[in-house]
């Protein structure tokens, strides 16, 4: 069962699209994770993730590609890394994740709404 939000709900989750511009392995986490550095434009800036994007992508396919994330989470300490957005995707039964993002290249820190 899903539960419904408001608009005003919606509007105070901030998603934007940003570019990977550094991807390094994670190897202190639990599961299979990349350490992404993500270009949000001027007004955000460059923010860091951990993504659990393994089984379908790999560093080269990474770099440079443009991602849909929310900004406006507390940050999340995973082991001695600091989480400063979610990456969104839609996961799969296996666990395996495809990420959101835009069909052509558009501006870092576009609001996605």
């Amino acid at each position: 069962m899903h539960s419904e939000i408001s608009w005003s709900d919606f509007e105070k989750v901030e998603i934007l699209v940003g570019t990977i511009t550094a991807v390094n392995d994670f190897p202190e986490a639990r599961k299979p994770a990349f350490q992404l550095t993500i270009d949000f434009g001027d007004r955000v800036g460059i923010r860091k993730s951990s993504a659990q994007i393994t089984k379908l992508y790999n560093k080269e396919h990474l770099l440079n590609r443009q991602i849909v994330a929310v900004v406006n989470f507390p940050k999340k300490q995973i082991g001695k890394f600091m989480s400063e957005c979610l990456v969104l995707g839609a996961v799969g039964e296996e666990g395996d994740v495809v990420l959101l993002s835009p069909d052509f290249q558009v501006a870092n820190g576009l609001r996605i709404g």
